[in-house]
C-alpha cells in the first residue's frame, strides 16, 4: 500500500473480471460522490494500438494479457497525480483498435483517484500504488452472460465469436490473472452493480476520505502561500 501523506489524493483501485460490474460500481461512485472530486483512469485506455497487441499462437489477438496494457504509462499519469499534477492520458478509439493521434483526455489532480480495470491488481507496481483496492466479485455465467449480451448489442459480434473468443482468451486470462488477483482486495464486492448496499456504504466512505483530503489540500496551499510572499 502506498505511503500516505495527509494532503495527498486517495488512490482507489477497483478490480474484478469481464462484465462483473466494477464499470457500473466505478460510476456509481463517480455519481453519489460527484465527478468533480473524482480523477477517474480506465485502465482500458492504456491499450496498444492493434499491431502491437499481443497473439496466440492462432493469430488470435489477445485483449486479456497484462502484455495488452501500456501499464508503465498509466503508473506514470497516477504518480503526476499523486503529486497534484495534471496528467494526459490516451483517448483510445476502440472502433480502431488504436490510440488517438490527436487528442487526449486530461485529468486534472481530485481528491480522489478512481483507477479501474480487470487486470490492475495482477500488476504489482499499480496495486502499490492504491490506497484502497476493491474486488467486485460475481459468478462466471453471469460474468459472460454479461458480456455476450454487450458485444452483440453494442459492437456487432456473433455468438460464435464471443464464445470462440471467451474459451480462447477470456477465461483463461482470468484463472491466470484476475482471479489470483483477488487476493490483494482490501474489499470484495459480491454481484457487482446489483450490490446497492456495498456501493452507497463504499459510497459514504470516499465522500468522507474526499472531504478530508479537500481540506487538507486547502491547509497546505493556505500555508504554502505565506511563504511565496516573503
Amino acid at each position: 500500500m502506498a505511503e500516505q501523506l495527509p494532503w495527498r489524493p486517495v488512490t482507489i483501485g477497483v478490480a474484478g473480471g469481464t462484465g462483473s460490474g466494477k464499470t457500473t460500481v466505478s460510476s456509481a461512485l463517480l455519481s453519489q460522490v460527484g465527478s468533480q472530486h473524482i480523477a477517474y483512469m480506465p485502465h482500458d485506455a492504456y491499450y496498444f494500438d492493434w499491431d502491437d497487441l499481443p497473439r496466440e499462437s492462432n493469430g488470435l489477438v489477445n485483449f486479456d494479457h497484462p502484455h495488452s496494457l501500456d501499464t508503465p504509462l498509466m503508473i506514470e499519469h497516477i504518480r503526476q497525480l499523486q503529486r497534484d499534477e495534471a496528467a494526459e492520458i490516451p483517448l483510445y478509439e476502440f472502433a480502431f483498435h488504436r490510440r488517438s493521434l490527436t487528442q487526449t483526455q486530461h485529468i486534472e489532480p481530485q481528491p480522489i483517484i478512481l483507477v479501474e480495470g480487470i487486470l490492475i491488481f495482477a500488476e504489482k507496481e499499480i496495486r502499490e500504488l492504491c490506497d484502497v483496492r476493491i474486488f467486485v466479485d460475481t459468478d462466471a455465467d453471469i460474468r459472460f452472460i454479461r458480456r455476450l449480451n454487450r458485444d452483440i448489442s453494442e459492437r456487432g459480434r456473433t455468438v460464435e465469436s464471443v464464445i470462440a473468443q471467451y474459451l480462447a482468451t477470456v477465461r483463461p486470462m482470468h484463472l491466470e490473472f484476475v482471479e489470483p488477483s483477488k487476493r490483494y482486495a482490501d474489499v470484495i464486492i459480491p454481484e457487482g452493480g446489483y450490490n446497492q448496499v456495498a456501493i452507497d456504504m463504499l459510497a459514504d466512505r470516499v465522500r468522507s476520505l474526499s472531504t478530508e483530503r479537500q481540506q487538507a489540500r486547502q491547509q497546505r496551499l493556505s500555508k504554502a502561500a505565506p511563504d511565496q510572499n516573503r
